[in-house]
């Protein structure tokens, strides 16, 4: 399963979007209102639970500066990615897009694509006030 975020245009670089990104405990500021917990595991990892879903940890996998970053599952049983890829747009501005990906029954996947394409929308459109 595949789903993407709307391009999110932001005031800042490539670099600027990419090291607060960088940031596990940045990931708060970017939560929807209906989170019940958000802990900071390590320095590339997080735990968090949305009302009604199970806690799910995140781990940073993956780091290209300043144009990707890659979160991935931390243990549990989905075995997803969450990916946000920037682009330059101008001398202090970017896009940003965030992207998830994973290998999901198709029961489940039809159960969850709807709360997942709002959460990353969330995510992604929280980016520009939050930097």
């Amino acid at each position: 399963m595949n789903l993407e975020s709307p391009k999110i245009s932001v005031s800042k670089s490539p670099q600027e979007v990419f090291d607060f990104l960088s940031v596990v405990k940045n990931f708060k500021n970017l939560m929807p209102e209906n989170i019940s917990k958000f802990e900071v595991l390590e320095n590339d990892k997080f735990l968090f639970a949305l009302k009604g879903m199970p806690e799910i940890v995140l781990k940073k996998k993956e780091a290209i500066a300043p144009n990707k970053i890659v979160l991935g599952a931390a243990g549990g049983k989905l075995d997803f990615s969450l990916i946000g890829n920037i682009v330059e747009t101008g001398s202090d501005t970017s896009e940003v897009q965030l992207e998830f990906t994973g290998d999901f029954n198709p029961m489940m996947a039809m159960m969850i694509k709807g709360p997942i394409s709002k959460f990353i929308e969330t995510l992604a459109t929280s980016i520009p006030n939050a930097i």
